[in-house]
């Protein structure tokens, strides 16, 4: 009896590990092409909680999506199976030398939506990675980059997906970002207060895999048809003004995904010199999300009538712009929109058909909240 109550006044190791979504203002479909994207976190999170057990296992909870699992911390991961993130990261961080060695029992939990192109699946990665290597270490100096490029390896790499970076580092960096996803890989920050961020989500389950490996397949052949006329083509050093060149190169079948990347980059160039200003225009940048928008619908066809008509509603209401977010054919809206208009926009939207409209701030990106000894009877 006594050994019972000393082993339930025993403290145990509690983390608790934040990851913000994601929404990206600029170059949707643009990072698996190497091309730069403009992105923020957001106030709307994954918050991993995790307390040590006994019993040399993670016990994960999801009671958001009503699931549970149990990982063996000492089995052997040989193959991973495919969407398997957290095998999948596991298996990354072996090789950073980050080797679990007691389990913990773990509740995974959110007021993110799921499944709406504000990233929820990439929050829970990095959440996941925060707490490994929070739990157990690793031989490297701990970067929020580190962080983003370890679950970039786990969700991209390992698993053979069609998606680039945007998705960590924009979570695992925080606050507006322009990134530039392709070989010669860097990051910016942008230190701007951009506020009036309304999220719309559609309650349509967007299309992920299969829709970015086809647009991306496509994008490439398009790509590789005029290099094979113009040797020295690059997508990066393209220019909108020589597009009309570039498409008489290019069968009719894939001529839209060449106008759509160029374009878009195009867009996104534009909308980082307004980000680089002493003084945001509101009205300018939500001119290009319209624009950019404009071409996500009606060029790669990735919106749905109600999607269009919710950002119709929120144009209505007085926003100065709005555009889907994520893979397409579902998902959410992200719009802009003066302070004294923000609430008329949320109206509007939801009544245009949203499953729901709420204001986000910028987030400051991916933390460990607590590390501390917890009373397990309290945990």
């Amino acid at each position: 009896m006594k050994k019972d109550i000393l082993k339930s006044n025993a403290k145990k190791n509690s983390i608790i590990s934040l990851a913000p979504g994601r929404i990206c203002l600029f170059g949707d479909h643009q990072d698996y092409l190497g091309l730069p994207i403009i992105a923020c976190a957001i106030d709307r999170h994954i918050k991993l909680i995790a307390v040590e057990n006994e019993l040399r296992v993670f016990n994960i909870k999801k009671p958001d999506i009503h699931k549970e699992r149990i990982i063996d911390i000492h089995k052997k991961i040989d193959q991973v199976e495919k969407g398997d993130h957290l095998i999948s990261a596991l298996k990354v961080l072996q090789r950073y030398g980050c080797i679990p060695n007691r389990g913990y029992d773990i509740t995974i939990s959110g007021n993110l939506p799921i499944n709406a192109g504000t990233s929820s699946s990439s929050a829970v990665v990095i959440s996941w990675v925060q707490f490994l290597i929070e739990a157990f270490g690793i031989n490297a100096i701990v970067t929020p980059e580190l962080i983003s490029q370890i679950a970039y390896e786990a969700e991209v790499v390992e698993q053979g997906s069609p998606g680039g970076k945007m998705d960590q580092y924009s979570i695992g960096l925080g606050g507006i970002i322009y990134l530039e996803t392709g070989d010669n890989f860097s990051y910016e920050l942008i230190h701007k207060p951009l506020e009036g961020i309304v999220i719309g989500e559609s309650g349509i389950p967007k299309k992920t895999i299969g829709l970015l490996k086809e647009l991306r397949e496509k994008a490439w052949l398009a790509i590789y048809k005029v290099k094979e006329k113009e040797r020295n083509f690059d997508i990066k050093k393209a220019e909108k003004k020589h597009l009309e060149r570039y498409l008489n190169y290019v069968p009719d079948r894939l001529s839209p995904y060449l106008y759509a990347a160029i374009s878009n980059y195009d867009i996104t160039k534009k909308a980082l010199v307004e980000f680089k200003k002493n003084d945001l225009d509101f009205k300018k940048i939500g001119t290009l999300m319209n624009e950019h928008h404009k071409i996500l619908r009606d060029v790669l066809k990735i919106t749905l009538p109600r999607i269009d008509t919710m950002i119709e509603g929120a144009l209505n209401a007085g926003a100065y712009g709005a555009k889907i977010v994520g893979s397409g054919k579902g998902g959410s809206i992200v719009v802009l929109a003066p302070k004294e208009k923000i609430q008329g926009v949320i109206n509007n939207t939801i009544e245009a058909g949203a499953k729901d409209a709420y204001q986000v701030r910028v987030d400051p990106g991916a933390r460990i909240l607590k590390n501390n000894k917890t009373n397990i009877r309290n945990a």
